[in-house]
Formats: C-alpha cells, structure tokens, sequence
C-alpha cells in the first residue's frame, strides 16, 4: 500500500484536525513538527505570543539551546529580528540557509549546521496578530509555492485554535489540564508580566472546582505525579497545606477493589494506542459509602509514538448531591461507553456473581491490552519499552526490573523506567534482587510479598533489596513485590521484579493475573531474541560484504557512510568500493542492488567481487559495467541493480565515469558550487545485458570533491524526488561556502560533511531504504606536498 494513502502517514490536512484539538502553544508546536511535511526539520523551531505589552514572547520551542532562550525569549516587534518582520509584514518572511548561520537565531551557530532555511510565519485572526511560528526547513532557499500555502495554512489553523485559547482558557504558555507538549518540544516561560496570564489561569482553576473537577498530570518517562488539591480531596486525600500540586496516590490505594482490574485494562489500552480516554470508578470511604469518579484525561505520545505523558481531569459525578442521594458502597449504575481513541469506559458492575465476573472480564481485558501491545513488539529493546510504556503504569508499578538467561546466567537486560532519576537506583535494585530472581527461576514459581507474614521478620521473606517493614517504600527498599520466572516453551528465558512503592497484598486472582502476564512477557522475548539473533547475523554479514575501511591512496581525501533500512531484515544491496587501480589510478564504485533482504546482500557481495576483478583487470569504466551486467544476468535471480564506477588520475584530475541507472555523481566546485555531473546513462545491471554503456570524460581540479550516493540518502515518500535533490545540491553549496575554498583538513572535513548528510535520514521516523555515500576529494598540491 502507498504510504501516503495510509490513516498514519503525515498529511496537511490532517495536521490541522489535530491541531485544531491542541489545548496549548507547546502542543501545538510539538503537533507541527510531528505531523507536519517531512521537510520541516523541527530543530530551531519556535512559537511566539503576543503578550499584554504588545511583545512577542517565547512560548514553546524546539531545538533552541539556553543562551537563545535567554536571549530571544522576548522579541520588540519594531525590532528587525525574523519573527518581528513577520509580525510588521503580515506575510511569511524567509531566511535561506545562507543566512541562517548569520542571522538566527546567532551567528556562530546558527539552526547547528546552517543546511536549513529558517521562515517565521504571523498568526493573525481577524485582522488581530496573535503571534509568529518559526519553523525551521529542509529546503534550499526558495519555497516553492504549493510548500508555502502549506505552511500558511497551518499557522492560521494555529492562529485560530490559539484565538479560542486565549478567549476560553488563557494559559497557553504550557500545558495544565487537557493537553502536553509531545516530548522534546519545551515550553517557554510563564509572562508573568501579562495581564491575561495573571488573570485567566485562576479564573479557569475557579471553573474547574466549581464544577467538581479535579487536575492531575503524569510524567510517563521521569515518573513523576501531580494532582491538584481539589483532585485529591475528591479521592479523600489530604491536600497539601499550601493548597498547591502533590504526588498522586497509588491507583490501587484510590479505586474500589472491585472496579482496580476494569480501570487498569481501560488504563492499558489508553497507554497501547495514545490519545483521549474516560475511565469512570468508584473511590470507597474510610467510614462507608462511596464517591462514583469519572476520569477523563489523554495520554500524549511523542514523534515515536510512545506515551510521555498523561494528564486531565477527574470529576465527582454525584456533584451537588446531598449525602442521602448519594448511592452506597455496594452499588453502582454505571455502564461501558467507546470513547475517544482509547475506546473503553471502565465502570464497575453490581455485587456478587456479577461483580465477581465482571472482574475476571477485566483481568482478561487488562491481559489482552498487554498482549496487543507486547505482540507489536519485534526486538527485545520494543519488549523492554512495551513493559515501561504499558505494563509498569497499567499495574501502577513503582519500576520493572528485566533479567534474561545468558549461558546459564541472569543478566540484566533492560531497566525499563528510561530517564529519570531512578536509572541509578533501578540498577542497584537489580544487583540487590538476583538472588531471588535466580531462585524463583529455578524454582519455576513466582514470588509475591507477604507483609504479615514479613512483619514477623521472617529474613527468608524479605525478596528484593531490604523491603519496608509496613506501609511506603524506596526504589532499593519496595513496599510489595513480585517475581516472575520467565519460561517460554519449556525453556527458562529469565526473570522479571515488579515492584510497588505501596504495601499490597496479592490476592489469587492477582496471582494468577501475574503468572499469566509472566507467559506471554516469557513467549514475547523469546520470539524477540530469536529476531535479535538473526538480525545480529544479517549485520555480521553486510558488515562483512562492505570495506572495513578505506585504502589511504595517494592525492585523495575520502569518507563513506552506510546506513541499513528499518524495514524488513535491515540490511539490503548497497554497496561502495574504493579501488587501487594500475596506473596509479583510482576507481570509486557505488550500486544498490534491488530489495532489503539476505538474497540481496549476497547478489550484492558477488556483484563487488565481480566488478572488482574486471576493474583491476585495467577495464574503463564502460567495459566493467558491461561485464558487470551480463555476471548479473547469468546468475539464479530476478534481482537488478544500478551502479556507477568511475576511475580518476590523481595527477592530472582525468575522470572517466559510466553508469547503470544509478544517481549522477555531484560535483562541488571549489567556488563553492555544487552540480551533477552530466553522465549519459544506460540500464541498470542485469536489464539489458547486451547493451554497452557509453563512457564519459570530465576533469576534477584540485581542491574539488566528488559525492557518490545511492537513493536512499534523498528519497523521501512524503517529498518529490528532484526537490530533495536540490534540497542536497544547496546544502552542500552552504557548506562549501562555509568551509572556504581551500579546506586546511580535509580528511576531517570530509567527515565531518559525511555525517552531516546522513543527519537528516537518521532523524527520520523510518528508513525504507539503505544510505550509502562516498566522498572524493582531490588535494590540492599544497596538501599533497605539506
């Protein structure tokens, strides 16, 4: 299928749907950059708001390092800086990648590498500014004019969604209670010196209480919890003296024992897909009798579409109902509803049998929405991240701690909360846990924490690290804990530690809801290792079909990169070779070889070591190619492949060139331009293996270079392919221009231009393609000499 055609893929119109339910400028922007056209690279973007006092304040951004923060947090709009012009202009105002490491946001620096062009973009409703989007771009200058109504279009769908904003909510400078910024995109800081700032975000607080609503916000990668006073009052917490924000209660200390498995299956399936969910339960009264909360909140994903945040609201759906119209503990009238993209609305059931069944359902509906997730899974590493992103909160785990069988021995694999501070503690946990991880896998039992039986201080009881005798515990002391052995087809894959900060006990069907958790996380990583395995083999084997490095030849500085696809088995038929030739001659080959997969890697190794023999058999580029082609064609394949060899004389700069379907080699002048070489072509190998190729002739002077790529290094499927081809040529004209004509290294500025034209696909969400490049420079005599 077209990955354009998919629901998934990045399309305009669907970036302003979404931006259309943005709740905050940091959103907003992290919305832009995630869902917008591939060519807006993301790093050096910004949003700026008009504040009381008529100036444009910084309130989210991308990329930009402190000292910009500090210095442009606050733009004059009489200024001459890009975003005041858009502002004064009306219309979008551009700055070329030749200005961009001169004029923003500094001239030392610049957007990092200066390959960018940089356009501030007005918002304005109504004939009423709101402010200016700066975002940085992928594009060689000039914007075309399709890629220019895109980028208007999104800045006014962010102008309107910011106009309602301001006139509903105010506080826009960071998310509060309905929305976050994806991870990476920060929020700028508060204008505190704006009437509006100081005077919404209270009146909104008002509202929320007024209406019964509570606030909370959860850090999915530090773990950090926050619930407002009014949200903790609603579960019977005490609130902190200072009425501000505190740690959110442990889920299982808050919901009803009966309603705990259906909110953690709608918890789980929330976390699984992303996006907008309502969870409704009953919190009990220490002194009897019930409060029915009905939680609606989002889970906020970022550009990898892993969850980094939760936040929203909580209600007190019998709000306003005196205490005799309240329903008792034992009843409750809620039912399932789809809702939002989490499409589950958790509610509890009657007593007895009811009840009883509609708990087993839950467990069961938590299990599959583990399975979903867990089965989307393909390395280990995905294990890993599936358990922190879906399984640790949906248990309302405090860490999970992931061991695996290596030759006998436990090893720890994976640490699974990344970030944060408790990496350091997670890893001494482990330590302090092996023992009894070791032996509930030899054992093939789990081990689950007994506080009664632990409050008499049985030693042999106390599992991991020295658990807290009662009630809250550390990161290395758990209040509660399990371990569950790891066994998958009757071989022991490893063990896992889930612990709680809280002390709980497990009941049997809590047991058996873990036990059975440990089968499918057992079965999950077994199938993962075996991917593992097998990638590992596929990457020994390109690594062994490409050169470990390049030979160090006379006259010529070189650099080369290569990057494997992400799809399929990763590895594919790129190729390229720096070849010693009779004569003192030089040859530079590069081939892709069709498809992404063991069969191509091998037709790929015999094609180098074919084409090899015939160039150092004194062959022009020409012949080679023809011979090159019909050793293709006479083998058992329907694969092809494009190529280009050429040779080059480092003493008097002759080039001789021939390709098969493959991309012209540029050429970077020492005037700092940068043009394709004019190469008639022929066929790609294998196609039509009777037919010859013509051979062309150049020259590259000293202090030139020669880039020789393969596809995959400008294809994109979101942008057309000659575009990103001058996407390239201009980056590369700004780097020569930035590097001077005469480069005083050139082996280290080659690669330093080798990494920065493979840092656009690496920030990529996926590579369909292999990357392959090589880099020729041909010294000057002062480098050649001294």
């Amino acid at each position: 299928m077209d990955p354009r055609s998919s629901p998934t893929a990045r399309s305009a119109m669907r970036c302003v749907r979404l931006l259309l339910g943005c709740t905050s400028a940091a959103e907003l922007l992290g919305t832009v950059l995630a869902e917008g056209p591939g060519w807006i690279t993301g790093e050096g973007s910004a949003l700026y708001l008009l504040d009381g006092a008529g100036m444009l304040r910084l309130s989210a951004s991308h990329g930009l390092p402190d000292w910009a923060h500090e210095r442009y947090s606050v733009v004059d709009p009489a200024s001459e800086l890009p975003a005041a012009m858009a502002l004064k202009l009306r219309r979008p105002y551009l700055l070329s990648p030749e200005r961009t490491s001169v004029d923003y946001p500094n001239r030392n620096a610049g957007m990092g590498t200066g390959m960018v062009a940089v356009i501030t973009l007005p918002m304005v409703v109504d004939e009423q500014p709101i402010g200016v989007l700066a975002l940085a771009l992928a594009h060689r200058g000039a914007v075309p004019q399709r890629d220019l109504d895109v980028l208007e279009t999104l800045a006014d769908a962010c102008a309107h969604r910011l106009a309602y904003l301001l006139e509903h909510a105010g506080a826009l400078t960071a998310p509060r209670t309905g929305g976050a910024a994806p991870h990476g995109v920060r929020p700028g800081p508060r204008a505190d010196g704006d009437p509006a700032a100081g005077t919404a975000h209270p009146l909104l607080s008002l509202a929320v209480r007024a209406a019964g609503h509570g606030a909370f916000e959860r850090d999915l990668v530090t773990g950090e919890t926050h619930w407002d006073a009014q949200a903790l009052r609603l579960v019977g917490r005490p609130a902190p003296p200072d009425g501000g924000p505190a740690p959110a209660p442990d889920l299982d200390l808050v919901v009803h024992p009966e309603d705990l498995p259906d909110v953690q299956a709608a918890l789980a399936e929330a976390l699984s897909t992303g996006g907008p969910y309502r969870i409704r339960y009953r919190v009990p009264h220490r002194g009897g009798g019930v409060t029915r909360i009905e939680e609606t909140g989002e889970v906020m994903l970022d550009v990898h579409r892993r969850p980094v945040r939760i936040s929203g609201l909580i209600a007190d759906l019998d709000h306003g109902r005196s205490p005799e119209e309240r329903p008792p503990a034992g009843r409750w009238g809620g039912r399932r509803a789809r809702t939002g993209a989490a499409g589950r609305n958790a509610g509890a059931n009657a007593d007895g049998a009811a009840a009883g069944a509609s708990a087993a359902g839950a467990r069961s509906a938590l299990l599959l929405a583990l399975t979903r997730a867990l089965s989307r899974a393909v390395t280990v590493r995905d294990v890993t991240t599936a358990v922190t992103d879906v399984a640790r909160p949906a248990f309302g785990a405090a860490g999970i701690v992931l061991d695996l069988v290596d030759e006998g021995r436990l090893l720890p694999v994976a640490h699974t909360v990344y970030g944060g501070p408790r990496r350091t503690e997670l890893t001494r946990l482990a330590d302090l846990s092996e023992g009894v991880m070791q032996r509930a896998l030899a054992r093939s039992t789990p081990l689950f924490s007994e506080p009664a039986r632990r409050g008499r201080g049985r030693g042999r009881d106390r599992g991991p690290g020295r658990p807290a005798p009662a009630g809250t515990g550390g990161p290395l002391a758990p209040a509660a804990w399990a371990v569950l052995p790891l066994v998958a087809s009757g071989r022991q894959v490893g063990s896992c530690l889930i612990t709680f900060a809280t002390e709980r006990v497990f009941s049997r069907e809590d047991r058996t809801l873990y036990s059975a958790f440990a089968g499918i996380l057992a079965q999950s990583l077994e199938r993962a290792r075996l991917y593992d395995t097998h990638h590992h083999r596929a990457t020994e084997l390109q690594r062994a079909m490409l050169p470990r490095t390049l030979p160090r030849l006379p006259g010529i500085a070189s650099a080369a990169r290569y990057l494997p696809s992400t799809e399929g088995m990763q590895i594919g038929g790129d190729w390229y070779d720096l070849l010693r030739l009779p004569g003192g001659r030089i040859g530079l080959v590069i081939g892709d070889v069709q498809g992404h997969n063991a069969e191509a890697t091998a037709v790929m190794g015999q094609l180098r070591s074919g084409l090899r023999a015939y160039a150092t058999d004194g062959h022009d580029p020409a012949a080679t190619l023809a011979r090159t082609s019909r050793l293709l064609a006479e083998m058992d394949t329907e694969l092809f492949a494009t190529c280009l060899y050429l040779t080059l004389d480092p003493a008097d700069g002759t080039l001789r060139a021939a390709r098969a379907g493959h991309p012209a080699p540029v050429r970077v002048t020492e005037d700092a331009r940068a043009v394709e070489l004019d190469l008639p072509g022929g066929p790609p190998l294998g196609v039509a293996p009777d037919r010859p190729y013509p051979l062309a002739v150049e020259h590259l002077t000293p202090g030139e270079t020669l880039l020789a790529y393969t596809d995959g290094l400008v294809e994109d499927r979101e942008e057309d392919y000659d575009e990103s081809v001058q996407r390239m040529l201009g980056g590369l004209e700004l780097w020569a221009r930035n590097a001077g004509p005469v480069w005083l290294e050139p082996g280290p500025a080659l690669e330093r231009l080798a990494d920065l034209l493979t840092l656009n696909v690496t920030e990529r969400r996926s590579r369909p393609d292999d990357v392959a490049l090589l880099l020729l420079h041909r010294l000057s005599a002062v480098h050649q000499w001294g």
